[in-house]
């Protein structure tokens, strides 16, 4: 029966069974002739004949119909416009193609090609106005640069990273940790929306997959293995960036680590990354210096907008205004800082600060400076 289902079919069918991890996939389509109906047509005996594959993954394969409904499957992707890329097609990322345990499939909603480099940028979901300003300064140039920003649309500094990366009209791709039908944290439904229209979002999981612990550092294996390099801008020593790290090492891609206050939390992953090898970043320069491209790989970089300086929110104040520009690229600034870059009276920089703290475009920090919200 399986043998009337196409290629693509039957590995919709083989990427959604339970119990079976990426390795023991391929493996599977590597003895048996590289043709998924062939994996789903073989007996449990032929099955088992295969290392790593025993009778709980037998069983799931040769029963299939009873854990996965191809047709509702199919159904959902049609109605959501998601589409399902395998291995043997040009629009899979090829880097990808490379690693040890690579998806044998991806479902995908945007039709970004990645007909450029890509470079991956995360970070912890509980980040500093510091770590959220960089990762978009970075991310924008990047892009502005003409590489594809990846990351996992995770609060923080993915968020930050892929909002960077739109900015500037850039192309940016979200690796979901769930099926590409959901969409968390649900705050970033608009953000979703964006990256689907002008990037691509990519998930290896069904429809209806809830996140867990097993998905998420799958996630973050793909996003280490779709990109050239991988930036962590600020992270606890435990956490996802720091497993996206580890793979990026171990992948033998380039790793960096953005430095941060020594007493700052999330600032103790990227430490810890530093001393143990990864280069410290300090500007795209540092990540353009160690990529050196063959001509045709390099990627084309996005002309600027005419008039690109950022756009002020309306209704502020002339005082108000000069001093929220003052934190143009991340700036952390004290009042008296502020008094001497605008040429206004302390009293009326401290009075522009009050009320751009509750209009909640600024934020007083610990040690007394502000630095702007992202």
């Amino acid at each position: 029966m399986s043998t009337e289902l196409t290629e693509a079919q039957a590995l919709l069918v083989l990427n959604a069974l339970p119990n079976i991890g990426p390795i023991t996939l391929n493996r599977l389509l590597t003895e048996l002739g590289d043709d998924p109906r062939a994996v789903l047509a073989a007996g449990a005996r032929q099955l088992e004949s295969v290392r790593g594959v025993g009778p709980v993954i037998s069983a799931s394969i040769t029963g299939w119909r009873e854990h996965f409904d191809l047709a509702r499957e199919e159904a959902r992707m049609a109605q959501s416009g998601a589409d399902f890329i395998t291995t043997r097609d040009a629009a899979y990322p090829k880097l990808l193609l490379e690693i040890n345990d690579p998806p044998i499939a991806l479902y995908r909603k945007g039709n970004y090609a990645f007909d450029q480099p890509c470079i991956a940028i995360v970070g912890s979901r509980r980040t500093t106005l510091y770590g959220q300003a960089t990762a978009k300064k970075l991310a924008a140039e990047l892009a502005r640069l003409g590489f594809c920003i990846v990351s996992g649309l995770a609060r923080g500094i993915d968020t930050a990273a892929h909002e960077g990366a739109l900015s500037v009209g850039g192309k940016t791709a979200a690796v979901l940790g769930c099926g590409i039908d959901i969409i968390y944290p649900p705050e970033n439904l608009a953000l979703y929306r964006a990256i689907e229209a002008s990037g691509v979002i990519l998930s290896e999981f069904p429809f209806g997959r809830r996140a867990d612990r097993q998905t998420f550092p799958m996630r973050n294996r793909v996003v280490a293995g779709m990109c050239e390099a991988t930036v962590v801008v600020e992270s606890d020593v435990e956490g996802g960036a720091m497993i996206t790290a580890r793979f990026a090492g171990e992948m033998g891609r380039l790793l960096y680590a953005v430095p941060g206050r020594i007493d700052q939390p999330t600032s103790a992953g990227c430490h810890q990354l530093i001393r143990d090898g990864a280069t410290l970043l300090t500007s795209v320069d540092d990540i353009l210096s160690e990529l050196n491209y063959l001509d045709g790989l390099r990627p084309q970089a996005i002309p600027p907008k005419e008039g690109a300086a950022p756009a002020l929110p309306a209704g502020l104040s002339a005082e108000e205004s000069a001093v929220l520009a003052a934190f143009a690229g991340g700036a952390i600034l004290s009042v008296d800082a502020l008094a001497e870059h605008t040429q206004l009276p302390s009293a009326q920089v401290s009075v522009a600060l009050m009320m751009l703290e509750l209009k909640r475009l600024v934020a007083k920090r610990a040690d007394g400076a502000f630095e702007a919200r992202s």
